[in-house]
């Protein structure tokens, strides 16, 4: 760079003053972007918590949930049993259920399914995953809650001519939340029940 022609001009000069008073210029600007967001920001590290803030939250109401069961007109779905614990690790409770079709006389199959909770407070639970669809006809024994997995005995028909009413297959299962889904872990099969 060439030297200007003529006098120096004072302002072309930087001072100790020029260099504090543009460090605390952005300075200022830095810390007042820092302070200043959205009003509906949140911090990362709040996205999801590893454990819930405040009062506990209830587990689902098995018995105010609304399931996907083809009952005879007049016939209520009755909540065979039911557990709840965190099962999926998210903080919250889930509630896994049995039910079936109400019946004074036969066995109706049965369905298990885990509940989430409502959309909206006061609502019904949600239905989060089913485990085992009734459409499958199938009876559920030994139905627990082995810390947060879920465990039962699949009772089943070996074929359509065995009776309604007396399975004669069974099968251990436990259900595992791992990643993002519950995946089934079936026992060995064993004949007649």
């Amino acid at each position: 760079m060439q030297p200007s022609a003529g006098p120096a001009l004072p302002h072309t000069h930087s001072r100790a003053v020029h260099w504090i008073t543009t460090a605390l210029a952005v300075a200022a600007l830095v810390g007042a972007t820092a302070l200043v967001q959205p009003a509906d920001a949140t911090p990362k590290a709040a996205a999801r918590p590893a454990t819930p803030s405040g009062p506990p939250v209830a587990a689902p109401n098995a018995n105010a949930a609304h399931y996907p069961l083809t009952c005879a007109p007049g016939v209520k779905v009755d909540v065979v049993s039911h557990v709840s614990a965190d099962l999926d690790g998210d903080g919250r409770p889930e509630t896994a259920v049995v039910v079936r079709c109400d019946s004074e006389t036969g066995t109706p199959p049965s369905g298990v399914y885990v509940l989430s909770a409502p959309a909206h407070p006061g609502g019904a639970p949600k239905i989060a995953v089913t485990l085992v669809d009734p459409k499958d006809d199938r009876q559920i024994s030994d139905f627990r809650l082995d810390g947060d997995t879920v465990k039962a005995t699949v009772l089943g028909f070996s074929s359509d001519d065995v009776a309604r009413c007396c399975p004669d297959m069974k099968r251990t299962y436990t259900w595992e939340w791992r990643g993002d889904r519950y995946v089934a872990l079936p026992g060995p099969a064993a004949g007649a029940v």
